[in-house]
């Protein structure tokens, strides 16, 4: 009887073939759910607001796996849901008298 081999720590290659194929599986499900115009918006925001763009991304395949999208979005529906997920901006006023 052998002992059981402990699992083996993927390597640096294992880990940089399954993240790319999580982004292409990403980039499949927003190629549905976006139609052209959405989906060069949401490129436009990345290179600004990644952050913003990744929960955006997220928000989309959340709601496309779970049956809530059933068709691809318009780029006014996106820029609803951009207005949505904005965190809206904290005014601090100080009153020095």
């Amino acid at each position: 009887m052998s002992a059981p081999q402990p699992p083996q720590q993927p390597n640096d290659e294992e880990i940089r073939r399954r993240e790319a194929e999580a982004a292409a599986m990403r980039q499949r499900v927003l190629y549905v759910v976006l139609d052209p115009q959405a989906r060069q918006r949401l490129t436009n925001i990345r290179m600004v607001k990644p952050e913003l763009a990744t929960a955006v991304e997220n928000y989309l395949i959340n709601a496309a796996s779970t049956g809530r999208l059933n068709r691809a979005l318009s780029d006014d529906e996106l820029k609803q849901i951009l207005a949505s997920l904005q965190q809206p901006k904290k005014e601090f006023k100080f009153d020095r008298r």
